[in-house]
């Protein structure tokens, strides 16, 4: 029974191997045509060559520019010296430096992912890539369309946003220097009118120092003395003048209205750039596809 055993015909399944001629077919045809399982890629072609180096170069940009970025929130954070106590006069979280450096680390790995991706050939990151532009463009035009259709509460938000600034006009230098670029561009001084310093609690009358009664010296009319050296003390008083002496110190208009007045002349340069952005996430997202299916 054993010899029997032995001398068993083939199975059924090395018969299914043999063609309708009866000539059996290899066993292995993969080890004896490896080309057949295993084709040769297909070889690029000189515009796809191009695009992939475009592709490489694009995310190169947006990748220095967001390092840029986050080195800049980075410094804003560091450079700011602690006060007296050894606290810091503005938490982390409501630091307006934070958004730099979360909008520098955003762009910076996302353009890495693309970079990466294009040179090492990498589904998976390009993947990524494409997901995180499209989530991207998807969150600029959806804030696009709560601008037109919220306008008024936003306005209302920048007024309140404005009126916080100068309420801690002294704890932030960054708040600081915005208020201050804000009055000198614009020709304004406080929200509605100069008079708005006095909830600031260091300009208030009845606050101790040399700076109650006055105004920062980014509202005066003429913040030079002698035409070149800047006069810090020059809205020292003003508060505790009438409106009219008052007036021949400091700009007496608000900056809410004036700032209002300037968002609508540059309602199209604003609209222009936003075009141009996602104008520009688009073309990225393009390339990246491109040599995705290339891949």
């Amino acid at each position: 029974q054993a010899s029997r055993l032995v001398e068993l015909p083939y199975s059924s399944l090395d018969d299914e191997d043999d063609d309708e001629d009866g000539h059996s077919l290899p066993r292995d045809a993969a080890e004896q045509d490896p080309g057949a399982w295993y084709p040769d890629p297909r070889k690029l072609s000189p515009f796809s060559h191009c695009v992939r180096s475009l592709a490489f170069l694009w995310n190169l940009l947006f990748l220095l520019l967001g390092l840029l970025i986050l080195a800049v929130g980075v410094w804003g954070l560091l450079a700011k010296s602690p006060l007296p106590g050894g606290e810091r006069g503005v938490p982390l979280g409501s630091d307006p430096m934070l958004l730099f450096v979360l909008a520098g680390l955003a762009a910076s790995t996302v353009s890495l992912a693309g970079c990466l991706g294009t040179f090492c050939a990498s589904p998976c990151l390009l993947r990524f890539f494409l997901g995180a532009v499209l989530v991207f463009g998807g969150l600029e035009v959806l804030g696009g369309l709560l601008l037109l259709l919220a306008r008024r509460r936003l306005r209302d938000a920048l007024r309140d946003a404005l009126l916080l600034c100068l309420l801690r006009y002294q704890e932030d230098p960054d708040l600081q220097f915005l208020v201050d670029e804000v009055q000198r561009s614009l020709q304004c001084c406080g929200l509605q009118s100069y008079r708005d310093w006095e909830s600031n609690p260091y300009f208030n009358c009845s606050a101790p120092g040399v700076q109650a009664c006055g105004v920062p010296a980014s509202c005066c009319q003429h913040p030079l003395e002698n035409g070149s050296v800047p006069n810090a003390q020059c809205g020292f008083g003003v508060l505790a003048l009438g409106a009219a002496a008052a007036g021949a110190v400091v700009r007496s208009g608000g900056c809410g209205a004036a700032l209002g007045a300037w968002l609508r002349r540059q309602a199209g340069a604003i609209a222009a750039g936003a075009t141009a952005l996602v104008l520009v996430e688009a073309v990225g997202a393009l390339v990246a596809l491109k040599v995705l299916r290339d891949i």
